[in-house]
């Protein structure tokens, strides 16, 4: 099993922008010189707490600083972007990381955002796929593309001048396109279907009970049954939640403290999957009452926290409960003491993966 990495940050609102994301770059610089063989970064338009606005931008703030680690979006919200403006910089990105790439997408899941760009009310899922395919048809073709769709039209005829390098649209590095994954936040996802029939790769979101991201499985073996590939595991990432100290104690404290960056993290999605109907995400089965969900109960069953034993101990029992997977993405948070988080982090990659990948063997 492989480690990664994937923050979506949820940052205090009274926290300097540019500490966080001092902080959310230094966590990725990290994870590079510790091994993470990947890294993702999400992206919000208009949230004061998940505040890294495009997580194109940040990614190239890390294309000197690392060396080894693959780093993707997670995710490019394209309904927010014009599909000529995503494959343009995407492009670009991938030769800046001289392939070290991975093109994470999605409809968006932030309603601010969705209502700020203007297609609050449009069809999203629908926005998405007309946007991937015209992507996809821009790398794969040359001008004049002439590319129709009900959201956006491509083409380049009038100002087409070839023998200057005039119109024509930039292709990435890795041929004929990046690897593509999506973040998966439903229970028994169409959406994983659909991605896995086209080649794509799921990514299980961290703030899923472990119940949810199991039924993840037969669907993505549903797609590429669709496509007629074998369905690996080792294509499968799994996100989660974990915080790992010299002790029990001492990680007991910090991931369950009242103001600490763990609760803190799911009380945001708490508050927003309430208001926003989406609380089944935090439910244990599907005929829970709504009543019985608390953010007790949801930070009780999502994070995991301990010494490098018992957190070797709790992820093995997670993959009981879920299904082998590929790659385990460690979820970053608010570094609100960064000697700790730190050192979580280092752990996890010197201690606890090397235990998992001994047990699993």
């Amino acid at each position: 099993m492989q480690l990664g990495f994937f923050t979506m940050p949820i940052h205090p609102l009274d926290k300097d922008w540019r500490q966080s994301l001092r902080e959310d770059r230094e966590a990725f610089i990290l994870a590079d010189k510790l091994g993470f063989a990947e890294g993702y970064v999400g992206e919000h338009a208009t949230d004061q707490a998940e505040n890294i606005t495009s997580c194109a931008m940040f990614i190239a703030t890390l294309v000197e600083a690392t060396k080894r680690i693959r780093l993707g979006t997670g995710t490019v919200n394209m309904p927010n972007n014009h599909p000529v403006a995503v494959a343009a910089q995407i492009a670009m990105l991938d030769h800046l990381l001289d392939g070290r790439f991975i093109f994470g997408i999605s409809p968006g899941g932030l309603l601010s955002d969705a209502e700020a760009f203007g297609n609050l009310d449009a069809d999203r899922n629908a926005m998405f796929v007309e946007a991937i395919n015209h992507v996809l048809a821009i790398w794969a073709g040359e001008p004049p593309y002439n590319l129709k769709g009900e959201y956006w039209n491509v083409s380049i005829e009038r100002h087409l001048l070839p023998q200057l390098g005039q119109g024509i649209l930039p292709k990435p590095l890795q041929r004929p396109h990046p690897p593509i994954v999506v973040t998966v936040v439903a229970p028994f996802s169409k959406g994983i279907t659909e991605a896995a029939a086209r080649g794509w790769e799921p990514i299980s979101a961290n703030f899923l009970m472990p119940a949810w991201v199991k039924s993840h499985w037969p669907k993505y073996v549903e797609g590429c049954e669709r496509a007629g590939r074998p369905a690996d595991p080792a294509n499968w990432r799994v996100a989660k939640s974990i915080f790992v100290a010299a002790d029990d104690r001492t990680a007991k404290e910090y991931a369950t403290a009242e103001n600490g960056p763990y609760r803190f993290y799911y009380r945001q999605l708490f508050t927003k999957l309430v208001k926003n109907g989406r609380i089944e995400l935090f439910k244990t089965r599907r005929d829970q009452p709504d009543h019985e969900v608390t953010l007790d109960g949801v930070c009780d069953e999502l994070v995991i926290h301990g010494s490098p034993n018992k957190v070797v101990d709790e992820l093995l029992a997670f993959r009981e409960r879920v299904g082998d997977f590929g790659t385990l993405l460690y979820a970053g948070k608010d570094w609100k003491d960064r000697t700790l988080a730190r050192r979580s982090m280092t752990l996890m990659a010197e201690k606890v993966m090397p235990a998992i990948n001994a047990a699993i063997r």
